[in-house]
């Protein structure tokens, strides 16, 4: 069964820190661009941060620029998104997807949820005192 799961989410103060975990299985993540993506009720899914699919390049939104960090293990076959400072506006569930990036930019991928092949069930992240 080919799928993503999520994991690392809970719940922290603000100023905090999470990691973020997004393991496949079924498949390899070797040639797939990977995305970070968050939606909360009411609003659509936003992309946060993705990496290409060598890793070489990688994308984040304004809000999260500086304070996330995206990684990738491809011999663990899992991608990491990094949260620090976190704020209570980071509330949200998120959610790791992947494609191949049949070679579009992973800028452009970051934006658009439709083009992502494989999506994970989402771990929820609550940020409050």
């Amino acid at each position: 069964q080919l799928q993503l799961v999520e994991s690392g989410g809970g719940l922290v103060q603000p100023g905090g820190s999470l990691r973020l975990s997004c393991a496949a299985s079924g498949f390899t993540l070797d040639y797939h661009a990977v995305g970070w993506f968050r939606q909360v009720p009411g609003k659509e899914r936003e992309g946060v941060s993705c990496i290409s699919s060598f890793g070489d390049d990688t994308e984040y939104a304004l809000p999260v620029k500086g304070r996330f960090t995206i990684s990738r293990d491809d011999a663990e076959n899992t991608v990491y998104l990094q949260m620090n400072s976190l704020k209570v506006e980071d509330t949200a569930v998120y959610y790791c997807a992947a494609s191949g990036d049949h070679g579009v930019t992973v800028q452009r991928m970051c934006g658009s949820v439709g083009m992502w092949h494989y999506w994970g069930q989402g771990t929820q992240v609550t940020v409050s005192s």
